[in-house]
């Protein structure tokens, strides 16, 4: 492992401990203090009251991506994956380094509770040597992949439970957190907390199903926030809190396909969530299916009470967690997040004035973000770098188009993103594509490999362009 020379110095009582909790489909509105009328998170709402709102977090579109950014601090598209195929799902190369490997150097205790989803998007046909514990973690509870079917329990490399009952996992992973948390109170821990929910399937315990009146999506997110809390009171009751920063927030938007219509989630029998003010959703480059909501509690640390409105996302997360525990980050790599500590204290005046999101789906670089204003790039309405997303059923038929010339927004007074305001900005248009043209040269796009996408693997010949998998063929359903 490549680690820089420098890095700032923890003693071990400073070290704090990190806890990250990722909902999986969680929409931008399905949180109380993000907007929800009828979905009841007293717990987040109160995490959010004693802490910080994050309002332009930002994830990936879809979640095998979202977990290889937030592990490595990357964009998807540039990690390096077994057998150098980039999938729809990353199958996260053994070579790349996570974030818990960098706090396991700062002799930090690690696990991981839920949804993996790096070691192949399958149930039962996956790698079982880039499970967690062969990724940095110490300890792993939970699913190789999404419930969509089926969901088989595993602790470390045991199946301990085949086709498990889905509606007691958000407690179950849970209860096993909570465990890990008081074995290891004396000395610093990593806990990351990847929830099976709210992705379909879905299901909660009879403690909460029917209870809401989202129906039982509703009820997936009040079950969710009701052991949130169970974390944060364990903390509380370990004299822990204050030298804890917990984050919660979700790996991309609201799945609208499992809604009626496609449309934003708001009916009882919608399984699908909702991203309120923000265009469209999951599997989409609009800001519904990559702004997510995030909450950060620290007490004593982190100001209560506050809203950062300043760009965010989850790659920032791994070397924010390093600096703060005095880890060294790798050297012989490009990383793509950056340490937002300044964030996470209220220093916003520190802010990088020049930072940018770039909005891939799949291997196709789509839109920018620079300060308030996002550009969409000039796109067919079925990009082929977007396969097999090209085109796109998973949201709704409005949103499924191309921009024949780039479309300026201004997310500060346009969250729906409906207004072009590309002939009155004409050097904001031309900033902003200059943009798109350095990440393209530097990461790739459909139509190239960037200089610094990485291959781990030996390579007669390094490709041109992005090596994805060969379309499936059509089935045909009897």
């Amino acid at each position: 492992m490549g680690l820089l020379a420098k890095s700032t110095t923890c003693s071990a009582a400073e070290k704090p401990n990190f806890v990250i909790i990722f909902t999986d489909d969680q929409g931008y509105q399905d949180v109380g203090c993000f907007g929800s009328p009828d979905i009841r998170t007293p717990r987040l709402n109160a995490m959010a009251a004693d802490g910080m709102k994050f309002t332009s977090f930002y994830a990936q579109p879809i979640c095998g991506p979202s977990r290889a950014a937030l592990m490595t601090g990357c964009y998807p598209m540039r990690v390096a994956e077994r057998g150098h195929t980039k999938q729809v799902h990353p199958i996260l190369h053994e070579d790349e380094i996570t974030i818990a490997e960098v706090l396991k150097t700062k002799g930090y205790a690690t696990a991981c509770f839920g949804k993996w989803d790096l070691a192949k998007h399958s149930q039962s046909d996956f790698f079982m040597d880039l499970f967690p514990t062969h990724q940095g973690f110490d300890y792993f509870y939970g699913t190789p992949t999404s419930n969509d079917r089926t969901a088989n329990l595993y602790r470390n490399g045991e199946l301990i439970e085949p086709a498990t009952d889905m509606a007691t996992l958000t407690q179950r992973y849970t209860d096993e957190a909570i465990a890990f948390i008081k074995k290891n109170q004396d000395q610093p821990f990593f806990v990351y907390i990847p929830h099976s929910m709210p992705h379909t399937r879905l299901d909660a315990s009879p403690k909460f199903k029917g209870k809401s009146r989202r129906g039982l999506y509703g009820d997936v997110i009040e079950e969710i926030d009701f052991n949130v809390g169970r974390i944060l009171d364990t903390l509380n009751e370990l004299n822990l809190a204050e030298n804890t920063y917990v984050l919660f927030t979700s790996d991309n938007g609201p799945w609208l396909i499992k809604n009626k219509d496609h449309a934003d989630g708001h009916l009882p029998g919608d399984h699908g969530g909702s991203a309120g003010p923000l265009r469209s959703g999951k599997v989409s480059t609009f800001e519904g299916g990559v702004r997510v909501p995030a909450i950060l509690w620290a007490p004593g640390k982190v100001p209560a009470g506050t809203v950062c409105d300043l760009v965010a996302t989850t790659m920032d997360v791994m070397p924010t967690f390093a600096a703060l525990a005095g880890a060294e980050m790798p050297s012989d790599r490009v990383i793509d997040g950056e340490d937002i500590r300044h964030l996470f204290h209220g220093e916003f005046d520190k802010a990088n004035p020049d930072k940018a999101y770039f909005y891939y789906l799949r291997v196709h670089l789509q839109a920018v973000r620079q300060g308030k204003w996002k550009l969409h790039l000039s796109r067919e309405k079925e990009p082929i770098g977007a396969a097999p997303f090209g085109r796109n059923t998973h949201i709704a038929p409005k949103d499924r188009i191309g921009f024949e010339e780039p479309f300026l927004v201004d997310l500060e007074n346009d969250l729906g993103e409906t207004m072009n305001l590309a002939a009155e900005n004409p050097q904001v248009v031309e900033r902003l594509l200059g943009l798109a043209e350095t990440m393209r040269k530097d990461l790739g796009d459909y139509d190239r490999v960037g200089n610094n996408m990485r291959f781990c693997d030996p390579l007669d010949v390094r490709p041109t362009t992005p090596p994805v998998p060969a379309p499936r063929k059509p089935t045909t359903r009897k």
